[in-house]
């Protein structure tokens, strides 16, 4: 069995640029990514090592999706590029647009808490008109707790609303744009039941399965096969999508992730089929090469 990856963020080196260059890599002790072709090539041989075909790769800040096309360029049958879109900024159609259009990114992702704006806003509806006129176009929408892990190592404020942030506010975004594809990362992040809800009424809501759902201890009781089983219950295996959240290095890709998810999917025995579409098969179908 093949395995891809649908969320590996893309620690470039304008994203550490934006949290204070140097000397948040030296307080972080974390590795200097170098230029976007080496840091791909760091990837691609991470991948090699942990035997992963494909990921997707994301531009962590809005304005940086030049550094993963550059990436995409360098290894295109091997990396998928995401970026980060604020609607509230006055071009972010436009350039949304451009990023695919001449870039060939292949997914918008949208963090309402983060940039603090509603799913509703006119905004943001035009930002879904873009992936709407491009088919094979994917939005990722951020729902549920959002900690940005880097931020709070380095003592940077974080000033989200997670009021923005309920899977629910999908449910009417998803059927009116049904031919776009909608990824809601780490199973709604502690809005499961609402994000179990969204993808039973929308069948083009994929829920990504990545990091290790530390949201769980908000349900006491739950469990990360129980989880999966909901999962695949109401989703079906088809729109179960297997994701780890690597981000940086020297850590590199976070296979500890990929081993508890297989042990989740042993225990509730599910079967090789819905093993590979998880696991490889529908990140292929979503983002053929």
């Amino acid at each position: 069995m093949s395995l891809n990856d649908v969320h590996c963020h893309f620690f470039s080196a304008p994203f550490f640029a934006a949290l204070g260059g140097d000397a948040a890599l030296a307080a972080l002790q974390w590795d200097a990514p170098g230029p976007s072709d080496a840091l791909a090539d760091r990837w691609a041989a991470e991948l090699d090592r942990h035997g992963v075909s494909r990921a997707a790769l994301i531009a962590s800040i809005p304005g940086d999706p030049g550094s993963v096309a550059a990436a995409v360029r360098r290894h295109p049958t091997r990396f998928v590029g995401f970026f980060m879109v604020d609607p509230t900024q006055a071009n972010a159609a436009v350039s949304a647009a451009y990023a695919i259009d001449r870039d060939g990114l292949r997914a918008i992702c949208l963090y309402p808490a983060m940039h603090r704006y509603s799913l509703y806003d006119e905004r943001a509806r035009r930002v879904i008109d873009v992936a709407a006129a491009r088919p094979g176009t994917a939005v990722f929408v951020h729902c549920g707790v959002l900690s940005v892990g880097v931020r709070r190592k380095l003592g940077l404020p974080s000033p989200f609303d997670i009021r923005f942030s309920n899977p629910v506010d999908l449910h009417a975004i998803g059927l009116a744009y049904p031919n776009v594809p909608f990824i809601v990362p780490h199973f709604g992040a502690g809005y499961f039941r609402e994000a179990l809800m969204v993808a039973d009424l929308c069948p083009n809501v994929v829920l990504d399965t990545s990091s290790s759902n530390a949201w769980m201890r908000y349900q006491p009781g739950l469990t990360l096969a129980a989880v999966f089983r909901d999962a695949l219950a109401v989703a079906g295996p088809d729109r179960v999508i297997f994701g780890s959240d690597s981000s940086f290095f020297p850590r590199g890709w976070v296979s500890n992730v990929y081993e508890q998810q297989s042990t989740a999917l042993d225990e509730i025995g599910a079967n090789a089929e819905a093993r590979e579409r998880i696991f490889s098969g529908n990140f292929d179908r979503l983002f053929p090469v």
